[in-house]
């Protein structure tokens, strides 16, 4: 069996673990959970070393992203992630926000591509708020967000104007160095899926765009087994619902990855279905759920925590080359999706509800 060629040599990774704020440390502790439970079956040994970054970081440090944190996270063999901010911290400004960190991390790794896949489990398409006819075919999206570059990271500050007025500006600027890697992500991503690219951006108005779309012309080149298709970002966020099927590989920039990926988590049914992966030019990555820190309900054992841990599987593929682990974890969250199980923000009428732990606990006993 190819398990038992697994179990013959012992593979060894350290993997820095940020629990961060509100339901960071109940998804994240999941999410090891099952890590450990692969490490036994699949003969690997998981380090977890843990750190406090976000809002945890601040009430005990002072800044949201400690200089020890990112070594710890340096030195590791990948970073997973839980969630942070909440209101407690929303008084503080600018640098001192505890959101602050998770640019500060991306930086400091050199992480400059984020993959966020957006699926249709045939389980969960009760829990879609799309009508049945558009998801009828299902969809597998996968949206390749810039990270480091864009208006997120761009000039910014805030000024009295001759009029006499409050002004604030925040600069949206890319080189083609920036573009051009992003690109190479999402048509090599492409090449093992369906092989379309669709580029979003806003070429019409911002000149930013116009180098966005020539550069991503000049790559498609390179790539000619792979159609490449422009579109406006607010044409895209449309077309997502109208008809999500059509879409395979999405690449963009910074803001607009964010919002898109946003709105494609929740044609899944729910934000707490979508894992996250932060890549660079190394194999480090940082692994993550898209859903914030849900502060509200911390500490309810009511949170879903089937993103981070798809998040641990991509983990797994990126980062350690373990295709058949990171595998044997998605197939165990599809499994218990349709044996009927779901946290509340997935609950639908005949289905079983349970919580944070129970949830982690049946994935675990479903890779057995």
């Amino acid at each position: 069996m190819k398990d038992d060629v697994y179990r013959k040599e012992l593979r060894n990774y350290k993997i820095a673990v940020l629990p961060g704020d509100g339901v960071g440390p109940e998804v994240v502790s999941e999410a090891v959970k099952v890590l450990k439970h692969i490490g036994n079956r699949f003969h690997i040994n998981f380090e977890f070393i843990q750190d406090l970054i976000g809002g945890a970081a601040i009430d005990q440090f002072g800044e949201a992203l400690p200089a020890h944190t990112l070594e710890t996270c340096k030195l590791s063999d990948a970073v997973l992630l839980g969630s942070v901010g909440g209101p407690k911290w929303d008084d503080l400004t600018g640098e001192k926000r505890p959101e602050k960190a998770l640019l500060g991390l991306r930086k400091g790794l050199n992480l400059y591509a984020n993959i966020r896949p957006a699926m249709m489990y045939e389980s969960l398409k009760g829990a879609c708020p799309l009508k049945s006819e558009r998801i009828s075919d299902g969809f597998d999206i996968c949206v390749v967000r810039e990270l480091t570059g864009g208006i997120y990271f761009g000039k910014r500050g805030t000024k009295v104007n001759t009029s006499g007025y409050d002004e604030a500006y925040d600069i949206e600027s890319y080189s083609s160095e920036e573009v051009r890697r992003i690109g190479i992500e999402a048509f090599e991503i492409a090449m093992k899926r369906k092989k379309k690219v669709i580029s979003v951006d806003k070429a019409n108005v911002l000149e930013s765009s116009r180098l966005w779309r020539k550069e991503m012309d000049i790559l498609s080149k390179k790539y000619p087994e792979v159609s490449l298709e422009h579109m406006y970002v607010d044409n895209a966020a449309m077309q997502l619902i109208k008809s999500p099927s059509q879409f395979d590989v999405i690449v963009t920039s910074n803001m607009f990855g964010d919002i898109l990926s946003d709105e494609a988590s929740m044609l899944t049914g729910s934000i707490g279905m979508l894992p996250s992966a932060s890549l660079g030019s190394t194999k480090k990555g940082l692994f993550e759920p898209i859903h914030g820190s849900a502060p509200d309900i911390a500490g309810l054992d009511i949170a879903n925590p089937i993103a981070t841990i798809l998040s641990a599987a991509m983990m797994l593929r990126h980062s350690f080359g373990c295709d058949l682990e990171a595998g044997t974890i998605e197939k165990a969250v599809e499994t218990v999706l349709n044996s009927g199980f779901r946290t509340v923000d997935i609950f639908e009428n005949g289905k079983k509800l349970v919580g944070t732990t129970e949830m982690g606990d049946l994935i675990v006993k479903a890779i057995e």
